[in-house]
């Protein structure tokens, strides 16, 4: 992190680029906005290498770069990720707010280029780092590079964005040499820890019970696995991912609908590994869905009239994946000289599986447990069925082992006293943290003003947990617990009702110090329950709705309210 004082004899800012001798090496700054840590390391990563070229660079976190010292940067590049509903990290809302407020200086001297994290599995894919590109764009500053976003695999493209950004340093700074960037080759480094997803831990499940009744909509499992020999320690919040694979029978449907030969020989990366097309389709490659990026890639390899059309139309685009594979585009706009080796070119990497961590490693210090909820639909006259959930749920048995590594949360974390009052909200497998918490609270013997909020479909059936709850709540672990199951009445309540029931009490510990945590389906839940804060602030407190929103925005900030939505 950059600590360098700034002076008017010795600053990082010269936007008097073209002004300095030959010896004088160029001012870089890079600015990254995280919150899991992977922008951090490609932050990390791109001052390394450039130091390495002799440019003064400075690296600094979003919110601790002086905003008034803008106008004096020559060169800049953003690197950052998109959290929740296309908002910015943490760490970045302040940056973020400035430069969309009428305080933000024209730019007209800044050169800058953006290196935008995400997942195209959202539909706000890299959309805190499409602002900052539009925005910088809109105050005047030159792009030295077009906006590159970066999906959850990110490794491959921001190496080779590093590497690209480089060689256009060399034809603007002296001290470069063009001959020493060649072949200079560029690597991210996975964050420390003695296992990832390159190389995952090998988890025996210990146990595999279905938490739901039978009569229940849909399937949960709770799931413990053996972490002995893994010398990691985790913490509520934390989370466990699951190295997933595609469902054998879905494979064999993709390869019949080609015509293809199972055991056909192809290079799947970079590095020249060659799988068969079974196993490449098996353990590689995502096709239970499809992304923009995806139709867009087809069109330009499947060479069908049709599809070329149609994705000019973005709504389009939407309207089509929606519930639909890779199998649904090839029956549907059929593939002209589509072969085996071309699917690096349309498919993505399968993205690992992410689990909100449901148990405290103090009282379970040689295993993990994790909640999942079993996906099942039908969509297009066709059953979809969840990549992991239902590989965990109806392939793996106790004794099994599964591919595995732990992921620290820093921005979801809780206190461990007794005078921080504590909200938890949550719905179905959203309670999956707080179980960790509580469980952890139990074994330290900590009571305190503990709420747990806690919605689901039917009390009979769906009740995740409920005999540890209800024994928390007895023993004055959890002092507070509503319920909101929303098929049991006539007129569907969830947890955002629950809040706005009892929103003087609620308000109440919001001014008392309450630090609120938010866990569940953002999609289904999360504005919901955003609004109904600003409810309670508008009814209790006398707020705007835009003041409301200013107070919640600060909570985020100061870590009073922490959201892990997926």
């Amino acid at each position: 992190m950059n600590d360098l004082q700034l002076n008017e004899t010795n600053t990082p800012f010269n936007k008097e680029q073209d002004n300095r001798t030959s010896a004088e090496p160029l001012e870089v700054n890079i600015l990254f906005g995280t919150e899991t840590g992977n922008a951090e390391e490609v932050a990390d990563q791109f001052e390394a290498k450039l130091k390495e070229h002799h440019l003064n660079v400075h690296l600094w976190e979003m919110d601790e770069f002086p905003q008034d010292e803008l106008t004096n940067v020559g060169y800049l590049f953003i690197i950052c990720s998109t959290q929740g509903v296309g908002e910015p990290p943490i760490s970045a809302i302040d940056f973020h707010e400035f430069m969309h407020s009428d305080q933000a200086p024209q730019l007209d001297g800044l050169n800058f280029s953006v290196l935008a994290l995400g997942d195209q599995n959202y539909p706000d894919f890299c959309q805190a780092g499409k602002d900052f590109d539009e925005i910088f764009g809109k105050l005047g500053g030159h792009r030295l590079a077009e906006r590159v976003d970066c999906d959850f695999d990110f490794e491959e493209t921001s190496e080779q964005w590093i590497a690209d950004m480089l060689e256009l340093l060399t034809h603007i700074s002296p001290n470069i040499d063009s001959n020493d960037v060649i072949d200079d080759a560029v690597t991210i480094e996975e964050p420390h820890g003695s296992y990832s997803k390159t190389d995952p831990f090998q988890a025996e499940v210990i146990k595999n019970n279905v938490l739901t009744e039978a009569e229940a909509s849909r399937e949960v499992r709770h799931l413990e696995l053996s972490l002995d020999g893994y010398d990691e320690s985790y913490e509520p919040g934390d989370s466990l991912i699951v190295i997933p694979e595609n469902d054998p029978a879905l494979v064999e449907h993709f390869i019949d609908t080609l015509g293809w030969d199972a055991e056909t020989l192809i290079h799947v990366d970079k590095d020249e590994q060659q799988l068969t097309l079974r196993d490449a389709l098996t353990h590689y490659f995502e096709i239970s869905k499809i992304t923009p990026a995806l139709m867009k890639s087809a069109a330009e390899l499947f060479s069908n009239p049709m599809l070329n059309g149609n994705v000019q139309k973005s709504d389009w685009i939407q309207d089509y994946i929606y519930g639909r594979d890779v199998i649904d585009l090839i029956k549907d706009f059929s593939p002209v000289a589509l072969q085996p080796k071309m699917l690096p070119q349309l498919l993505r990497k399968l993205p690992p599986r992410e689990y909100s961590i449901a148990s405290s490693n103090n009282v379970n210090p040689n295993s993990v447990h994790i909640t999942v909820r079993v996906v099942k639909y039908e969509a297009h006259r066709r059953e979809r069925l969840g990549v992991c959930s239902v590989q965990l749920a109806e392939r793996t048995q106790p004794g099994d082992y599964i591919p595995v590594y732990l992921k620290k949360n820093p921005n979801f974390k809780f206190p461990y006293e007794e005078t921080t009052p504590v909200i938890m909200i949550g719905a179905g497998t959203g309670i999956a943290p707080y179980r960790a918490y509580l469980q952890e609270r139990a074994h330290l013997d900590l009571k305190g003003a503990q709420w747990l909020i806690f919605g689901n479909q039917n009390y009979d059936t769906d009740f995740l947990y409920q005999s540890d709850l209800e024994g928390w709540l007895s023993d004055g672990v959890l002092s507070k617990l509503d319920l909101a199951f929303s098929r049991d009445t006539e007129t569907k309540i969830y947890v955002q009702h629950r809040i706005e029931d009892n929103s003087a009490e609620f308000y109440k510990w919001m001014t008392e110090g309450a630090t609120i945590y938010l866990c569940g389906n953002k999609d289904e839940m999360a504005s919901g329950v955003h609004q109904a804060l600003v409810n309670v602030l508008i009814k209790h407190g006398n707020y705007s709705q835009e003041a409301a929103e200013d107070y919640l925005r600060d909570l985020i900030k100061n870590q009073r309210y922490q959201r892990d939505v997926y």
